[in-house]
């Protein structure tokens, strides 16, 4: 029986890869490129410092540690710049009526993500108080596809990882939650989620109901 959900933040609950792109690619301006959307796309769900050593390869830049911490912290003063926008209608379609479900169910539920910024992120987004545990990129040492950081989530809520879903939009993400032995619904593209027990569009039209059927068989 499933007793618990881990959720990853980007792109399931809310959609800041806009922001993220923004950010990374103002970076490669001043290295004197750009990065285009499909190579953004490849940065879902990678650690902070990942990406930019990914970023690096494209433009065939080399810094030095010292350049990149300043470029890292550079980046993430301009995300965070434009996560204070974030409301709660930033939260993606269906998202706040399906945490709603989870309380009531009196399920267990947690957000793993590799973002430093969840806990900003999710108190804009008045979401806070839905989750029983936050594992994000400040408390792992291990980027997905590592499943550290659901690991530790469900440890956090004293679940056995076979009695949770991830709930994941990033391939990445979903191999990381299939090597740790998690049950995994793909957020998006069948194509792309491969891995994925059960894919689905988002939360819109999908009960949670309908999503425990799938697994409590």
């Amino acid at each position: 029986m499933i007793k618990a959900l881990i959720f990853d933040l980007d792109g399931v609950l809310v959609d800041t890869a806009r922001f993220h792109y923004i950010a990374w690619n103002d970076l490669a301006h001043d290295f004197g490129f750009e990065i285009s959307e499909a190579e953004n796309e490849q940065l879902k769900g990678v650690s902070r410092v990942d990406s930019l050593e990914q970023i690096l390869l494209w433009g065939n830049i080399s810094l030095s540690s010292e350049q990149k911490e300043q470029a890292l912290i550079k980046k993430n003063e301009h995300y965070l710049s434009l996560c204070q926008q974030l409301t709660p209608s930033d939260c993606l379609p269906g998202v706040q009526q399906f945490l709603a479900e989870v309380a009531e169910s009196g399920l267990r539920c947690a957000v793993g993500s590799a973002s430093k910024n969840a806990a900003l992120i999710l108190k804009k987004l008045q979401l806070a108080n839905f989750f029983d545990a936050l594992v994000d990129g400040t408390m792992t040492t291990k980027g997905k596809p590592d499943p550290e950081v659901f690991t530790k989530a469900a440890e956090r809520m004293h679940v056995q990882a076979w009695q949770t879903i991830v709930f994941e939009d990033a391939e990445k993400g979903i191999q990381a939650a299939t090597k740790g032995g998690f049950n995994t619904v793909g957020i998006g593209s069948p194509h792309i989620l491969k891995q994925a027990a059960l894919v689905i569009d988002g939360f819109e039209k999908v009960s949670l109901g309908e999503v425990l059927n799938h697994f409590n068989q």
